[in-house]
């Protein structure tokens, strides 16, 4: 898990500025690069006058991780998150109002926490709350290979049987919501589909949440057959619609949903969410390019981003050892005549390299989505926002098209909605830093169209 954190920029009072002790209330700004992200941090001390603190990261929702070591001497704050894998060292000002120091998880970050009386909370006004009008299950099953996949199953209420559709999330671990930066996109799609009518199963990654195994070491192709197996549960239930069961992907699930439709001839419908079109090699750079002229970028700083893109995939496409490609891709960064003022160590520099070595990494590098579009023949809607900087539609809503037309397939809609990011918000900005600061989690447009397409193919109400 990643802490993010955002500056709250909130004055302490005249009673907390005679404040010496490290007890209280603390908020910083962890800055991670495209994001920043908020992290509260509580410390207290017992009758004993033994500390304990908890963590808030605020932007992903996540309040109370617990703190396992909390000491301080000599004005030196020191704790241990064995959960998290992380560390944090600071030094506590003269004053009492601010901790400067080091966050570890990986790689050292400067964090600076400060005195205040309350943490900013995050308002996400399309969270729904109970009651619901339907059903709500926790589910579970296994997969052939047995890895154990969680979730949960909301249902319409009324006689059934009802359509169905499964979730499929983007890169990286995520749980049944799709949390991220404080947003439960899942969960506002879930909620607005099944008052519409329609089943939704939505998952945790391998790795998360109630699901085992590690969903770095999957590739594209063993998400496909999850995904599968998930189909063949909700044929199994009763209140469920076997002819009309279909999947939702976002972002790297818009490329397995129809990987997974190709293989399965159950899946009746396939709705990607900013799917790509293109390989992963092109979705990057251009996504890479994008973030950079979105933060004011230069043509240099485009192109030396461009390099180090290429040096990653001509080593990976050459060294199938993931510790010698880092290895490579080390030496030669090292040589590679690149802007390197960034603060940014050995260690992160391998960190990252690293990371892009995983299974699930790999298989999105070098994967075509087109030729899975071009074997699809059922029921397709894509959608795209215009302002999307991590799939950018002028470069994959065209492919797309083209493959479907190439499929013979008589039953498509590919969409650009103007004024949206990746994330389906009606964005300002519309940078990636953006993404937390919008209270809109999912754009009710899209909802609208989504629901409405979906309704006519899957004859939900």
């Amino acid at each position: 898990m990643v802490i993010k954190i955002g500056w709250l920029g909130m004055l302490a009072s005249a009673a907390l500025y005679t404040q010496s002790g490290v007890e209280g209330t603390w908020q910083g700004t962890l800055d991670v690069g495209a994001i920043k992200l908020r992290l509260g941090l509580h410390v207290s001390k017992n009758a004993e006058g033994e500390l304990s603190s908890t963590l808030d990261s605020i932007d992903q929702s996540a309040m109370g991780i617990p703190v396992k070591v909390t000491t301080f001497r000599d004005n030196a704050l020191h704790l241990e998150l064995p959960a998290l894998h992380a560390s944090y060292d600071g030094k506590l000002s003269d004053g009492g109002q601010e901790i400067t120091g080091t966050f570890v998880q990986g790689v050292p970050l400067p964090l600076v926490f400060k005195r205040v009386e309350k943490l900013e909370s995050l308002n996400r006004p399309q969270n729904p709350k109970p009651p619901y009008p339907y059903d709500a299950q926790d589910v579970a099953y296994e997969t052939k290979g047995g890895i154990k996949l969680a979730g949960t199953l909301t249902l319409p209420r009324g006689p059934g049987p009802f359509p169905a559709a499964i979730m499929i999330t983007g890169s990286g671990p995520q749980d049944r919501d799709e949390s991220l930066l404080g947003h439960k996109p899942f969960l506002v799609i879930a909620d607005y589909l099944t008052r519409r009518g329609i089943a939704i199963l939505r998952l945790d990654d391998r790795g998360m949440g109630g699901s085992t195994g590690n969903s770095t070491r999957e590739t594209l192709d063993d998400m496909a057959g999850d995904v599968v197996t998930g189909v063949d549960y909700l044929k199994g239930r009763k209140e469920i619609d076997a002819k009309h069961i279909g999947v939702i992907g976002h972002s790297e699930g818009g490329i397995v949903g129809p990987a997974a439709a190709v293989r399965s001839s159950d899946i009746a419908f396939v709705v990607m969410l900013a799917g790509t079109g293109v390989s992963g090699t092109d979705v990057l750079k251009l996504q890479g390019e994008a973030v950079i002229r979105a933060s004011g970028g230069s043509d240099q700083d485009v192109a030396e981003q461009h390099a180090v893109h290429d040096m990653i995939f001509r080593v990976l496409r050459s060294e199938k050892d993931d510790k010698a490609a880092v290895e490579k891709m080390m030496a030669e960064w090292g040589q590679m005549k690149v802007n390197k003022s960034a603060p940014a160590s050995d260690q992160a520099i391998r960190a990252q390299f690293t990371s892009v070595t995983s299974a699930e990494m790999r298989s999105f590098f070098f994967y075509d989505p087109a030729e899975a579009l071009r074997k699809l023949k059922v029921p397709v809607l894509g959608l795209n926002g215009s302002r999307d900087l991590q799939v950018p539609p002028q470069q994959n809503l065209p492919p797309i098209t083209a493959a479907l037309a190439a499929a013979g397939n008589s039953d498509y809609t590919v969409s650009e909605l103007p004024g949206l990011n990746h994330l389906f918000q009606k964005c300002n900005k519309c940078t990636v830093q953006e993404y937390a600061e919008l209270e809109e989690t999912f754009s009710p447009t899209a909802l609208e169209i989504m629901g409405d397409w979906l309704v006519r193919h899957t004859r939900a109400q």
